[in-house]
């Protein structure tokens, strides 16, 4: 494919990307505003508006200045002005996601590189548009912040994809490279990476899905107390759909309050608040329906959710282990290569607390003023302690002594008359 075509491509994966996040901002917002805002005036914000919940949901800090207003809405001068960072991760994740696709496209064209520069360079030319065509007194960004973070997003998921295709297809560049070095440390190196990413991997979904299975329960179980908060807000119709549809671009976010929460760290709802299996100390929850499906108290039980991610890290260790146990799992005299395995087991540890404090510092922010400024879990703890479990589970199925293949020397030792049982036959699987 000509690498015109190949940068041509890039470039509307690009756009696409992200006019398809501020059409879904813009939509709702549109709607919004024509039932609610019926004047003129009121519609000057509908751009800037849309343009920072975009910029939010691609981790850009926005500060809320409401000035005069604030006074004719009874709030006090200190809570006149705040940050709001927690970012409705589902706008990223979209974005991620398109943007290895177009990554992995890129990556089979044979023209990698020039795909991403043109993306990169289109999205980054895309946020420095609505950086510049948005400025609002009272919700305001940093302009450089406006463009890089999304930016940067964009291109996270895009190298992703283009590793992740050139790594099982090879690119005659920089990944070659990379197989040839582990290459020339013998076949016992070479599938070591590939492996801890997919050990990772396997820790870091697994952690998602529990997550994801543990809000799916909290909803079904206290739906009621989400039903009342909603009455509370004495909502219209309008205002209900805005709620919901603002809720749900802050799963994401969620899952990943539920990550920390399943690490043992768990999160924060507000200063000296914490969320964990350990115990619950909330104080004041804001009215948001969604937060009612927060725990009143913990449990002794709850402590036991803390395994979670040891287990995974002994299921990415036996997944591991299973690929690694072929007969380049040894040497010619049937000696185990050792190191290999530690690598590996480390690797996943590694990946796995830097990949979940990613996740933390990406789920955590500010909400608003006050105590609100501290919402959601701290990544370093959060890392630490994914990764010391990972490394256990890894650690006790990928070290445990693998069973040796029988060597030319073991066949000339049990002579040619003898024939071995079926149990004995040559096998380098655990």
């Amino acid at each position: 494919m000509q690498r015109v075509l190949v940068a041509a491509l890039a470039a509307v994966d690009a756009l696409v990307a992200a006019c398809v996040g501020l059409a879904a901002v813009l939509a709702p917002f549109t709607l919004l505003w024509i039932a609610v805002f019926r004047e003129a005036a009121a519609w000057d914000a509908l751009w800037p508006a849309t343009a920072r919940v975009w910029q939010l949901g691609h981790l850009v800090p926005v500060h809320i200045g409401l000035g005069d207003t604030a006074a004719d809405l009874g709030i006090p001068d200190d809570g006149s002005a705040f940050w709001v960072s927690v970012a409705p991760l589902l706008f990223a994740a979209f974005t991620l996601l398109f943007a290895a696709r177009s990554g992995r496209r890129a990556a089979a064209s044979g023209a990698s590189l020039v795909g991403f520069g043109a993306g990169v360079l289109t999205i980054a030319a895309f946020s420095a548009l609505v950086a510049v065509t948005s400025a609002n007194p009272v919700a305001e960004a940093s302009t450089w912040q406006a463009i890089v973070l999304p930016t940067a997003v964009y291109a996270a998921g895009h190298l992703g994809g283009i590793v992740r295709a050139a790594w099982g297809e090879g690119d005659g560049g920089a990944i070659d490279r990379i197989h040839e070095m582990l290459d020339g440390w013998g076949p016992a190196w070479r599938e070591v990476p590939a492996l801890v990413v997919k050990g990772a991997t396997v820790v870091i979904v697994g952690l998602v899905g529990a997550a994801a299975l543990l809000f799916a329960a909290l909803v079904a179980l206290r739906g009621g107390e989400m039903i009342s908060l909603f009455e509370r807000a004495q909502v219209d119709a309008v205002g209900a759909t805005a709620l919901t549809l603002a809720q749900l671009a802050y799963v994401p976010t969620l899952l990943g309050w539920g990550v920390a929460w399943f690490a043992g760290p768990g999160f924060a709802l507000g200063t000296g608040t914490a969320v964990s299996p350990s115990g619950t100390s909330l104080g004041v929850v804001p009215g948001v329906p969604i937060l009612g499906v927060l725990p009143e108290s913990g449990s002794g039980w709850m402590l036991l959710a803390v395994l979670l991610p040891v287990a995974l890290g002994a299921l990415a260790g036996w997944i591991a282990r299973r690929a690694y146990a072929h007969d380049w799992a040894f040497d010619g005299d049937g000696h185990e290569h050792f190191s290999p395995r530690v690598a590996i087991a480390a690797g996943i540890a590694v990946c796995s607390g830097a990949a979940a404090a990613i996740i933390a510092a990406a789920s955590s922010g500010a909400m608003g003023p006050g105590r609100l400024a501290d919402v959601g879990p701290d990544p370093g703890p959060v890392a630490l302690t994914i990764g010391l479990e990972a490394l256990v589970g890894a650690a006790i199925l990928l070290l445990a002594p693998m069973r040796r293949p029988i060597t030319e020397a073991d066949w000339a030792e049990l002579g040619d008359d003898d024939e071995p049982a079926a149990s004995e036959a040559p096998s380098g699987r655990a």
